[in-house]
């Protein structure tokens, strides 16, 4: 994938790099997709194993029969191969419909797990101050101000609801990262979880997951109770940089197969589910997923999930070099067209990492909102942030604000994210678009 050649472009109803893609609303325009971050296409390796699946395993897993053998053989592989993508164990993993099930499982169980020990608290020590009794009762979650929407709302809506108090840690405006000093002084005595996300969809900074979690086991051995859950939502992070679960030391990992070229599926990885870490299903029904996620499983879908994830762990480092290489090459060229008096990258931040393939720009001027330049764009496909709220007008990214970016320059920016297969023949299309637009807007009275 990392080895196509320079000259391959993204056409419509063209193939690049194994991938088909049809334009519907531009049908006589050839356009350049450089919005990876929203979703990916899936590798052909992925389609096959779906395929096969849908022909050779359409039988109930719970079934017998072979055809019901066939699904629950490759249920089994494909927990194996996500499990070894994160450095985990396949019993770890629970496969759900997508990274806001999975997230939003996190948050029904940290709430349980707190009523849960609560009330056994109260049980062994009567008399004592009633955890249940007034706000000091209510469960506390931290999260970052800058979480994708589907760890936002529902700490939103347990907050509006009066079920739990909620901080929302604001990240550094010099470095775009929370700090883990801040997450350390919001925990209460009625911690019950934080939530942090692997990387940035945005931005593409990464945070520091691991210190954080560090830091909170130490507290969680001299606390009695309620032990403070640790989450990560790795969604952006998967198939571009080494995400390994012993290393984070995370109590839950949130997958989702979309954004690593698998089908719309996702998985949830947890410590132990039960046993070293609570896991309470917000579904009843059959008892697959050992109870935790019941329903007949997408065997389809979760066989691409595998598939894709059995990718990632023998491509990663050819995966995430091409990416790195190809944004670094896209961003020499926006500066050399633009100057770099006129261009300011919003996924630059200094002491940060960030994922290999994300370029967050804005180009400066006062007619070249990003809206407005990815509308006039005859062959760059991009968007200006989060693919889920993108409906939010011409109001700047309220991630770049809260990063520290102007509202001038966030109202301006352009989330360009490279794939697997994109070219460096793609970014020089892109970047002479973005020229012809820039000037042409610029030239409007």
């Amino acid at each position: 994938m990392a080895n196509q050649p320079d000259d391959v472009t993204l056409l419509k109803g063209h193939t690049l790099a194994g991938h088909t893609f049809f334009d519907h609303s531009e049908m006589n325009v050839d356009r350049i997709y450089m919005d990876y971050n929203a979703t990916t296409p899936l590798e052909p390796e992925v389609i096959q194993a779906i395929s096969e699946a849908l022909q050779a395993a359409w039988g109930n897993p719970s079934s017998n029969y072979v055809a019901g053998a066939n699904a629950k053989t490759i249920i089994n592989q494909s927990r194996e191969n996500v499990a070894r993508m994160i450095g985990g164990k396949p019993e770890d993993i629970i496969f759900t419909s997508g990274g806001t099930e999975s997230n939003n499982l996190v948050f029904h169980t940290a709430m349980e797990h707190f009523r849960r020990s609560c009330r056994a608290a109260e049980q062994q020590s009567k008399g004592q101050k009633n955890y249940q009794n007034g706000s000091v009762g209510l469960p506390h979650i931290i999260i970052s101000n800058v979480e994708h929407d589907s760890i936002k709302l529902p700490a939103e809506h347990l907050l509006k609801d009066g079920k739990a108090d909620v901080t929302f840690v604001p990240v550094s405006k010099v470095t775009a990262r929370v700090e883990v000093d801040d997450i350390i002084a919001a925990v209460r005595p009625t911690t019950c979880l934080i939530s942090i996300m692997l990387a940035n969809n945005e931005t593409g900074v990464l945070m520091p997951v691991r210190e954080i979690c560090q830091r909170i086991k130490w507290l969680n051995r001299q606390r009695q109770h309620p032990r403070i859950l640790l989450h990560t939502d790795a969604a952006q992070a998967l198939g571009k940089i080494r995400v390994d679960v012993c290393d984070l030391e995370v109590d839950y990992l949130t997958i989702v197969g979309h954004k690593f070229y698998a089908p719309r599926i996702g998985a949830l990885f947890v410590n132990g589910p039960g046993t070293k870490t609570p896991l309470y299903p917000m579904l009843f029904g059959g008892g697959q997923e050992r109870n935790f996620r019941p329903g007949t499983e997408n065997t389809p879908m979760i066989a691409g999930l595998g598939k894709a994830a059995e990718l990632v762990t023998a491509n990663l480092s050819d995966y995430e070099g091409h990416m790195r290489s190809t944004r670094l090459y896209l961003e020499e060229r926006l500066q050399a067209v633009f100057g770099e008096e006129k261009i300011h990258f919003n996924s630059h931040f200094p002491g940060s990492d960030t994922l290999p393939n994300t370029c967050n720009v804005s180009i400066l001027g006062p007619r070249v909102q990003g809206q407005k330049v990815l509308s006039s764009c005859t062959r760059l496909l991009a968007s200006v942030g989060a693919a889920c709220h993108s409906d939010g007008g011409d109001r700047p990214s309220h991630i770049l604000l809260s990063c520290g970016v102007s509202p001038e320059v966030a109202a301006n920016a352009l989330r360009l994210s490279v794939g697997r297969g994109t070219s460096r023949a793609d970014v020089d299309t892109v970047v002479d678009d973005l020229r012809d637009t820039v000037q042409l807007l610029e030239e409007m009275d």
